[in-house]
């Protein structure tokens, strides 16, 4: 593993951006600096339990589809303008994530944000940053609250890791290189399977795990292995 700073450039690790052809990436704590559920748990006056799972969850300590079920449940009864609250006052983007998107659509790289989290959320994101393609989790609703429930079949660290093989198949063969970020366990295997795994700001489990984690600095740190 490669942990660096910002302006350190592990020259081994260089993808050129002529090569580059997808960057994927988480959203909660990775695109943005929050956890989406633990903010709208606080609405229920549940934050601190449901945070517990979520770290629980991230460190790998607990199964990932168990732990979401066990965190949506909890939302059950919320007004559903919960999740624009959230998005309008609490969500931010990651310090750099404009500049590397930026980068990103300036070089013609395909951009994934695959979450475990929510589609409210990362439709918001694809709107506001021009990602290619997004895949979250559905919450349930009915007659303007939250059902406690996710809407079919969840995203997790499986799913992730096959949507970034899909893509990757999908992309010509001169650029073909793949980034992905993230920073919990659920995180892992998606990160393994691209060309360049990165922990931002991650757990251990996972800054241990990959080539390169990012520990200080924003999302814009990783345009330095983009020459």
């Amino acid at each position: 593993m490669t942990a660096f700073e910002p302006n350190v450039l592990p020259t081994h690790r260089a993808i050129p951006f002529s090569l580059l052809g997808l960057i994927a990436m988480d959203m909660d704590s990775t695109a943005i600096t929050i956890e989406c559920i633990d903010e709208i748990a606080d609405f229920a006056g549940v934050k601190a339990e449901v945070s517990a799972i979520t770290e629980a969850a991230m460190r790998g300590e607990l199964d990932f589809e168990e732990s979401l079920r066990r965190r949506v449940a909890c939302l059950e009864g919320l007004p559903s303008t919960v999740l624009a609250d959230v998005y309008e006052s609490r969500l931010r983007p990651s310090p750099g994530l404009a500049e590397l998107m930026t980068q990103a659509h300036k070089n013609d790289v395909k951009t994934l944000l695959v979450s475990g989290g929510f589609t409210y959320f990362t439709e918001r994101m694809r709107q506001r940053f021009g990602y290619t393609y997004t895949r979250a989790n559905t919450l349930g609703e009915r007659h303007g609250r939250l059902t406690g429930t996710v809407c079919g079949a969840v995203v997790d660290s499986g799913e992730k890791e096959r949507l970034l093989r899909f893509v990757t198949s999908t992309l010509p063969r001169n650029r073909c290189s793949t980034i992905a970020i993230g920073d919990g366990a659920n995180d892992l295997p998606m990160l393994h399977a691209a060309t360049l795994g990165v922990a931002y700001h991650a757990k251990p489990k996972v800054r241990e795990q990959v080539a390169v984690a990012i520990n200080v600095g924003g999302l814009d740190t990783l345009l330095a292995l983009l020459p």
